[in-house]
């Protein structure tokens, strides 16, 4: 032990030498790593796209097709307007890749629409942006899972039963690797995203080469449950593409993943997260435009029997070729494995929120992998339960989908146009220092304000026809839920704002010393334990009391006789207890000694405990102190004593 000592101070610092010795968690989850080593635990941008893009750039898996699901209400003559929706997608990815970018290097420390709602909107948006985007990663686990497990059912369809078991399995899976760490988890999950981009990349330039020559022709054997498809010819409405412009936003979900957690990168990180954030944003734009064009091409059918993607594998290659296998493997893995995303922003954000008061302050504390491993585990179980309650259904999960993302999106931008707003009314070399950052006047405030303005704006507009076009079929669950979140964050806020006003020494006077202390012994029996446990209690009090709950008149008579003999001259009350009962006869007790208590005396309840070798012998006895403290807890001037006698 290394210690240091000041004169005069009655502080002293030690350094604990004590180390973890194995167990089974080691196995799972890696040994445990010290403070020191967090700073090795930093990403590149190799690694870092693997972390933080899997969730954006999976979703091209699924994107185009809800968007064809939607215009298929319309027959396959609407499908040819997915080209221009989604252009228009790609084109509010631009907006919001250069209103993130600029976040990202005025927040280094990360913490993305959350941080920059509180500093430059207030408390309330902190907490809705919050509750967004904690509900989106919880949503982004459940879709993006659901999504893979489709994508493998598609390959086998023997599996199609299993597939609620199978997708939660894989959630448990994805998790037991986040709790590794988050370098240990970007190495893992780098593989699988870079599979994936290759394996893309190759149907994407086999498929445009064969497009443009003329030989690439149209899906065989399109799924059974779309064959009517053809048949319908209902008129395209506007509302029809505003809702399929809605589901295909779903392919901007996580691109803020990034912003969040800068922390993660690097140093310089904020300079490796926007470069990140650009690379991302390039793959996950060229993806979305290239497939919905091929799968228009081909006159893929949107179903839940095959994917959009395994159509489009199979027509592009031939569903016997191995790269139709790799395409289809690539797919599974990157969509199961973009849950990786979630595991990294939820646990980061639920901390950040939980040090601000809004969520419970035990997020805060890190694993022995320097993770946040509480936020980890809460988020696998909440979004199985979402799984098992969805039937894994991708299309019935993803009306609840982007909602919250698209209102992260719209906070976040328009607190950073407040942010460039106060910073262009500074004057040159004046500072105003916030929470999360320094604002310092730029020359430049009015041309960034008006890009976060003018995205904030799209992104808004989005959102409201997100939620209109969405409402029945499933969006009025999160347009509910998030306002109850951020109902039940104030409510925590005020919770920890009430304990630490009563906690707080300001205006505080010391209180007197105690003067006397009453002692309260239980007993069922006089033997080595009592009397370890009277020892003690002389220590506190010459006033103790032994209390016995007498329920059994022959047994009663043998504790007397032996108090007589070994209770040194202390006394002991016998509480008859006609019904057997053993909790309320002492605690009525009891009361009549608070009711006689005096100003600046307290009541020590001393409890004989046996402690067993074995743990499992323990559960052969009663726990006394154990009942005593729940029914006390709350009691002014009562102390629950246990004494503890070990019995070899």
């Amino acid at each position: 032990m290394e210690s240091e000592e000041k004169n005069g101070s009655t502080v002293f610092k030690k350094t604990s030498e004590y180390q973890p010795g194995r167990n089974w968690r080691d196995y799972l989850i890696g040994r445990p790593l010290p403070t020191a080593e967090a700073a090795h635990q930093k990403i590149g941008k190799f690694i870092g796209l693997a972390v933080f893009s899997s969730d954006a750039l999976s979703s091209v898996a699924y994107a185009p097709q809800e968007m064809l699901m939607i215009l298929a209400v319309a027959g396959v003559v609407a499908f040819p307007a997915a080209v221009p929706i989604a252009i228009a997608i790609c084109a509010l990815l631009t907006i919001l890749i250069l209103s993130y970018e600029q976040t990202i290097h005025a927040y280094p420390d990360g913490g993305g629409a959350y941080i920059v709602s509180r500093d430059n909107l207030g408390e309330i948006p902190a907490q809705t942006a919050a509750a967004a985007l904690l509900t989106d990663y919880i949503l982004t686990v459940a879709v993006s899972v659901s999504s893979g497990v489709a994508q493998l059912v598609s390959a086998f369809p023997g599996l199609f039963d299993y597939r609620v078991i199978i997708s939660v399995a894989f959630v448990f899976l994805v998790m037991l690797i986040n709790l590794r760490g988050v370098k240990e988890s970007g190495t893992a999950f780098a593989i699988p995203t870079y599979f994936f981009i290759l394996m893309m990349g190759i149907t994407i330039i086999v498929g445009l080469i064969k497009a443009f020559t003329n030989t690439l022709g149209t899906v065989q054997n399109p799924p059974m449950d779309v064959v009517s498809m053809n048949l319908i010819a209902a008129q395209i409405t506007p509302f029809l593409i505003l809702k399929a412009f809605s589901s295909g936003t779903t392919a901007l979900t996580g691109v803020e993943a990034i912003s969040n957690g800068i922390t993660a990168f690097k140093e310089p990180r904020s300079k490796n997260a926007g470069r990140t954030l650009i690379i991302m944003a390039f793959i996950l734009g060229s993806m979305m435009l290239s497939i919905t064009y091929l799968a228009n091409h081909i006159t893929a059918y949107p179903s839940e029997e095959e994917t959009l993607i395994s159509q489009l594998a199979r027509t592009v290659f031939s569903s016997t070729s191995p790269l139709y296998i790799g395409v289809i493997a690539a797919t599974t893995i990157i969509l199961i494995m973009a849950a990786n995303t979630a595991f990294n922003g939820f646990p980061l954000l639920s901390a950040m929120a939980a040090r601000d008061g809004f969520l419970p302050r035990q997020l805060t504390f890190k694993g022995s992998r320097l993770v946040f491993s509480k936020g980890i585990v809460s988020l696998a179980v909440i979004a199985s339960l979402l799984i098992i309650v969805f039937r894994a259904s991708v299309t019935r999960l993803i009306p609840l989908y982007a909602i919250g993302v698209f209102l992260s999106f719209t906070l976040s931008q328009f607190g950073m146009a407040h942010r460039w707003w106060k910073m262009g009314h500074l004057k040159p070399g004046e500072q105003l220092v916030e929470r999360g950052s320094t604002l310092t006047y730029q020359p430049g405030w009015m041309v960034k304000m008006i890009i976060n303005g003018f995205g904030a704006s799209c992104t808004a507009v989005v959102m409201i026809v997100f939620a209109i076009t969405k409402f029945k079929d499933g969006a009025w669950v999160v347009v509910i839920l998030i306002p109850v979140l951020v109902a039940i964050f104030s409510a925590i806020h005020r919770h920890y704002l009430a304990v630490a006003k009563r906690l707080s020494l300001e205006q505080y006077s010391p209180q007197p010393v105690v003067a006397h202390q009453k002692v309260v012994m239980p007993i069922s029996g006089v033997h080595k334990g009592t009397l370890a446990a009277l020892r003690y209690a002389k220590t506190l009090s010459d006033d103790i009391t032994a209390v016995h709950i007498s329920s059994d008149a022959v047994e009663t008579k043998k504790v007397q006789e032996k108090w007589e003999l070994w209770g040194d001259g202390y006394r002991l009350v016998v509480l008859d207890s006609p019904y057997r009962l053993f909790l309320e006869p002492i605690l009525a007790y009891i009361t009549d000694l608070e009711k006689q208590k005096q100003p600046n005396e307290v009541i020590s309840i001393v409890v004989p405990q046996f402690v067993q070798k074995h743990w499992y012998s323990n559960l052969l006895h009663t726990r006394t102190a154990d009942a005593l403290r729940n029914a006390l807890l709350f009691r002014k001037d009562i102390i629950i004593l246990e004494v503890p006698y070990q019995v070899d």
